[in-house]
This record gives C-alpha cells, structure tokens and sequence, in this order.
C-alpha cells in the first residue's frame, strides 16, 4: 500500500458528486455486466442477495452515497472515498470505524481482465454486496480492529487472514463450491478458475494453516480455503485470532504453492 500508482481518483465537486467520464461509465457498464454472467451459479446466496439491496447501476459508475444509504440501514457500514492507495494504517482505521476503503477511479481499457490495485468496480461490486450481510460485516470490522492495534510484523500475518477470506474466499455447500471472496468474483477469469478447474487445491479453513500460507497478487491462486456457510465467519471472530497470529510466527511459514516470481529482466 506504499506503492505509487498509476491512477488518480477523483474528487467531489462542491455538490458532492463525482464526474465520470463516458468513457469511464463505459468501462464500467462493460465490467459488471459481463461479471453478472459469469458470476451465475458460483456467487454464495448472501452476495446475490446484496447485489438486490444495492442495485447497482448497470451503464454508469455509481456514486458513493448510493452505496451508503443501503450500507448504513443495513449493517452500519459506509464507503470512504480514498486515493489510489493508501497506508495500512488509513486501510486498519477505516475498517475499524466500519468505513470501506474505495479509491473513486476506474481502471483503462488496457488493463480491463485483470489490475493489481484495487479500483472502484473491485471494491464495489466485489465486496459491497457482502457488506450488508451481518456476519461478514461483523468480521470485517473485527479484522480492522485487530489490525489497527497490531505490530507492522503480525499486520502480514493479518493479511494472510484477509487475503483468504474477504478476497479470495469460497463456500462449500451441500457438495457445491460458492464464492464469498471480492478478489474473485470481480474477476471473471479466477470466477471461472476458483469453481470449475481442477488445478487449484481447495482446503477447509483452518486458522493456523492460513496464516501461515503465503500468497501472490498477480497469479491465479493455487489454493483457496473454504467455509461451511457465510455464518461461519462468527465462529472465527469468537477465535483468540491474535494468539493463533503468535503461534503462526513461531511455527514459520508453510512452503509456497507456486513458482519464485521471475525478475524482469532489462533490455
């Protein structure tokens, strides 16, 4: 999150509404409604149903007070307008407060499969459905809180929790696979690979195992871990989380499941 970025978000006028261009509704319109078809039959009951209570707008960028009105009534949670990217300290405090981070720009035509940094159509359709459902607010909040009082080392701890939940989570139901995870399904292409190919493992979630896990950004994942039902997320907020954080430092890291990044090389 101390990265630079390649974008700019945008700002309020004095009306406080944001101006997108044609070109950036464009791209919006184009994002969601090829992800509402790939997302049918893999997304989880929970985020299908927050999808209805938000009504997204399908051909333009919605504004962020939008978003609140149905946030606020339903689980108390907001979005906050950020810069592109932000310090794990402004990241930690805002979902403390129950604020969302969302960075108010959209990504190029160049770059429409696939971004590193999270941009508006990531955050709001990825995560915003599932915020209104109590049991993934409730641990959202919790992992803010926890995150926010935490040292700089358990803080990368932490980010395993996040990255295989919230991100990149699935459900197991009744021999099914479902996605929960924002990192997926605002991907039509890990949607695809998350549910139906054989290559990744699949795991039952398991604390320690998760925090021990490495993970990259910029691969499809080699292995997801999965819940029994988006209620299960309360199991885990009633956990001592920190002591399985300091127990994970003791015990080291597991072995990746994938290949050393290959440096570029220059020409």
């Amino acid at each position: 999150m101390t990265k630079t970025s390649n974008y700019t978000a945008k700002s309020p006028g004095p009306d406080g509404f944001i101006v997108y261009s044609d070109d950036e509704h464009a791209i919006w319109s184009q994002l969601i409604n090829r992800q509402l078809n790939c997302i049918q039959g893999k997304a989880c009951d929970e985020y299908i149903a927050g999808l209805a209570k938000l009504q997204l707008p399908k051909d333009r960028i919605p504004q962020l007070a939008e978003i609140n009105e149905v946030l606020i009534k339903e689980t108390g949670w907001c979005v906050a307008r950020v810069p592109a990217l932000i310090s794990f300290d402004k990241f930690f405090s805002l979902l403390a407060n129950k604020q969302f981070p969302v960075a108010t720009f959209i990504r190029t035509w160049d770059e429409l499969d696939y971004l590193q940094e999270p941009d508006i159509f990531h955050e709001v359709f990825g995560h915003c459905p599932l915020l209104t459902n109590p049991a993934f607010a409730q641990f959202t909040h919790l992992y803010g809180q926890l995150g926010y009082k935490a040292s700089k080392q358990d803080r990368v701890f932490l980010a395993r929790l996040y990255w295989f939940t919230v991100e990149f989570g699935l459900l197991h139901l009744q021999n099914e696979w479902r996605i929960y995870g924002g990192g997926i399904l605002s991907s039509p292409g890990e949607t695809q690979y998350a549910i139906d190919s054989e290559t990744p493992e699949r795991k039952p979630f398991d604390i320690l195992e998760v925090l021990r896990t490495p993970y990259r950004i910029d691969i499809m994942q080699p292995i997801y871990f999965y819940l029994e039902s988006v209620e299960q997320l309360y199991d885990i907020c009633h956990l001592d989380i920190m002591s399985y954080v300091n127990k994970a430092k003791t015990m080291g890291l597991l072995p990746p499941k994938y290949p050393p990044k290959v440096p570029q090389q220059a020409c």
